[in-house]
């Protein structure tokens, strides 16, 4: 066993369906007297519900959280809490309306309470980040870590399926990050792979029925351990990637993870055959069965089974574009197993044009 450290993040998390019944009772525990709602446009009539509940203790509502928090929208938020008066900021959404909070707590100290109705992650990470000038700026702030977390899976039942399936693949990309990373650790490697069996599980039972509440449990729970791994390791190349194409050229969050997630493990698998042969034993025995097949392959076929998009140019993304977007991820690069500097930018672009194309991944693909 390789040595590590352990260092586990202060959170608390109250999980159930029906959970959001506790939102006063957590809200006072914070000790909060002037909440501010977050949320983006769509989730303006869940804000509202969440407001009416803290009564007087609403301190108004921001619903123009965007995907990526560019900067400007960042300073609004952060004027607008400052005139609210508010001591507490409740994010209700996905990533997009966590990212918001945690850009007000990053300047003012403002503690998060987070209420996830995506598979997104981002509730139990110290991690934020900001777009400005086209580039994404990310960075750990052990004050952006939302205190409290309401996971209620009901809440997530109105989600699209197509949205359900890709923040799914999302979360899996994590965990499949953390079983390699610089920084892994037991506890972590324990919560990366039950969260890829669930979420794994939960696919297919989704696809089959979307508003199945076991299947959005499993969900959500496999998105909590694999938001905690992301919490508590770092991030390589295939968050680089994503953090690059969502950033800077403003491309789907979720859609994007779900194309790349195959390629940046592809790209990695030889480096790190034991974290693969772990994927592959995490999917086996769910309802979508691995069969031990080659951990990417298996990805790319979960995704393309139940409908998620498998190719770059299906999401938006230009193929003039793809040389810009190798430059910038290899000019900054994560720490990877395999290196991504600029001596690899060839092997980068490459993965980058099979991302483009929808090529699914196989052991004998060469990118060197």
């Amino acid at each position: 066993m390789h040595s590590f450290v352990y260092n586990g993040q202060p959170s608390r998390v109250v999980f159930g369906c029906g959970a959001i019944q506790h939102l006063e009772r957590e809200v006072d525990v914070l000790g909060a007297q002037r909440v501010l709602v977050l949320c983006t446009p769509e989730q303006l009539p869940l804000a509202e519900q969440i407001a009416d509940i803290l009564g007087n203790r609403a301190g108004g509502i921001f619903p123009r959280a965007q995907m990526h928090v560019p900067m400007e929208t960042a300073r609004e938020a952060r004027d607008f809490a400052q005139r609210q008066g508010a001591d507490c900021a409740i994010a209700v959404g996905g990533g997009s309306t966590t990212g918001l909070g945690k850009a007000i707590a990053l300047d003012s100290g403002l503690p998060i309470l987070a209420i996830p109705t995506t598979y997104a992650g981002s509730e139990m990470t110290p991690i934020y980040g900001l777009t400005e000038g086209g580039l994404k700026k990310t960075g750990r702030d052990a004050r952006v870590l939302p205190k409290t977390v309401i996971y209620d899976p009901e809440l997530t039942t109105s989600l699209p399926l197509h949205i359900s399936i890709t923040s799914a693949m999302n979360a899996i990309a994590h965990a499949a990050e953390g079983l390699y990373a610089q920084d892994r650790n037991p506890v972590m490697s324990l919560m990366a792979r039950e969260g890829i069996a669930a979420l794994t599980n939960a696919i297919p039972a989704l696809h089959r029925n979307a508003v199945d509440l076991q299947a959005r449990s499993r969900a959500l729970y496999g998105a909590w351990l694999c938001g905690t791994v992301l919490g508590n390791v770092g991030m390589a190349l295939h968050h680089k990637l994503c953090h690059t194409l969502g950033g800077s050229f403003n491309l789907p969050h979720a859609d994007v993870h779900t194309v790349i997630l195959p390629h940046a493990l592809a790209f990695n698998a030889r480096y790190v055959p034991e974290a693969m042969e772990e994927i592959s034993r995490a999917m086996q025995g769910d309802a979508h069965q691995s069969g031990g097949k080659f951990a990417p392959s298996a990805l790319f076929d979960l995704a393309q089974a139940h409908g998620a998009p498998v190719a770059l140019r299906d999401i938006g993304m230009q193929e003039h574009d793809l040389d810009q977007a190798t430059d910038i991820a290899v000019s900054n690069p994560y720490s990877n197993p395999r290196p991504i500097g600029k001596a690899q930018r060839a092997q980068v672009r490459l993965l980058l044009q099979h991302a483009f194309e929808g090529h699914r991944p196989e052991p004998t693909d060469d990118l060197d």
